[in-house]
């Protein structure tokens, strides 16, 4: 075994940041992963561009985690989103700030982010080994000493655990990880999938297939009609319901082992109240008196969108405007400020952008990521029950959690 050694299973984004830093210290790293590349994950997030974090501040990256975000309070100071920006635009990967905060690579080539990591590794001579690690080496007292693959056993004086969740499993993160952290005595949250689209009992969904909604505001309502998520953002319809950048973020709050009873609301004009509205609509109404309802409502919504609205306001399509009731000019508004959709299910948690759920965070302290079960073992990333919303928070979940546990491996010089 080589004096402050350590080996890291899983190079995703938290696992290659964890190897990173342990090399810098100067500690000798081992790297596991399954796959022959490292960060298959990280290469299809943002749609192949790599949101690598989110440019906000403490207050605001805290709130964006709304499962056991005060664990990530340690983690988060060692490591901000601003020290991720700085450590890729110094390892050679200029970026750029978007809508909403949202950090992506000037290229819009997530290989760019994976790139920064592979030369890191090969610089600092990380040893990267192509082999499932199927289980741990414990000595007497429980301490994590190594791991075994199907090949041979390797030791170290660390392990840093860094396997995902079971999300996009073709990626290597099939929760396998969860059985190796069990093995250590660890408690599991039962996984979910989280950052999923969603299916609507609402068939009429599927006539807006790609339609694309911006500036809405999309409110989620649980059993009890509370709301436990409501924001101002963009969603997409398809053939089973929804999903896009909100509806992704809301279903972080839905919680299916205890209810699915939860509803969706879509004010489609968030920016005007009720009787604003309603007086707006009164105006095209009468600008078109001539009309048919169907032919008159073009300046207030997308074409597709007008003939679902009409049925769903109990409408006539083909009545005047100027023989329009008040009643039913209020069914209208209320439409356009409550377009309501039912939960019915998640999507196949293969399609989840990453998994609710993992070790349970009692088991871990927040202060270093180390086991309080199993010495040495240490815990970074997806693995671990925390998740936040889209928009990079979950990689910088990631890159902040992987830095945290490296950072805390003892030297033994």
């Amino acid at each position: 075994m080589r004096k402050n050694s350590v080996i890291v299973v899983g190079a995703g984004a938290a696992g290659c940041m964890a190897a990173v830093t342990a090399a810098r210290r100067g500690f000798d790293v081992t790297l596991f992963d399954r796959n022959e590349k490292i960060g298959r994950k990280m290469l299809i997030t943002g749609k192949g561009r790599c949101n690598v974090t989110n440019n906000c501040g403490k207050d605001e990256l805290m709130s964006a985690v709304p499962v056991n975000g005060r664990f990530l309070y340690s983690a988060f100071a060692a490591f901000t989103p601003q020290d991720t920006i700085e450590f890729f635009e110094k390892n050679g990967v200029p970026l750029k700030t978007e809508r909403g905060k949202r950090v992506f690579p000037q290229s819009d080539k997530s290989t760019d982010i994976i790139d920064a990591f592979f030369r890191n590794i090969r610089e600092l001579h990380i040893r990267l080994v192509n082999e499932s690690v199927i289980a741990f080496v414990f000595d007497e007292n429980n301490a994590v000493t190594g791991v075994k693959t199907n090949n041979r056993t390797y030791t170290a004086d660390s392990v840093i655990l860094c396997t995902g969740g079971c999300s996009y499993p073709q990626t290597g993160s099939d929760g396998f990880g969860y059985r190796l952290a069990e093995s250590a005595g660890h408690t599991i949250v039962p996984p979910l999938p989280s950052l999923i689209p969603i299916v609507t009992k609402e068939k009429w969904c599927a006539e807006l297939q790609g339609l694309s909604l911006r500036n809405v505001t999309l409110t989620l309502k649980n059993e009890k009609n509370k709301t436990v998520y409501s924001e101002l953002g963009e969603m997409l319809f398809t053939h089973y319901g929804v999903t896009g950048p909100l509806v992704l973020s809301a279903s972080s709050h839905i919680d299916v082992r205890k209810s699915r009873d939860y509803t969706l609301t879509i004010d489609l004009k968030p920016a005007i109240t009720e009787e604003q509205l309603d007086k707006r609509v009164l105006r095209d109404l009468e600008a078109f008196h001539n009309r048919d309802i169907i032919n008159s409502l073009d300046e207030l919504l997308p074409k597709r969108l007008i003939p679902v609205v009409v049925k769903l306001a109990d409408l006539d399509a083909h009545k005047k405007c100027s023989e329009l009731q008040k009643e039913e000019r209020r069914r209208l508004v209320k439409t356009l400020k409550c377009l309501t959709l039912t939960f019915e299910n998640f999507r196949p948690i293969e399609e989840a952008i990453i998994t609710r759920g993992g070790v349970k965070v009692k088991e871990i302290d927040p202060k270093t990521m180390q086991s309080k079960l199993s010495p040495g073992l240490y815990l970074a990333g997806e693995i671990i029950d925390v998740n936040a919303y889209t928009g990079g928070f979950n990689l910088q979940i990631a890159f902040s959690t992987g830095f945290l546990a490296a950072s805390s491996l003892e030297s033994k010089d």
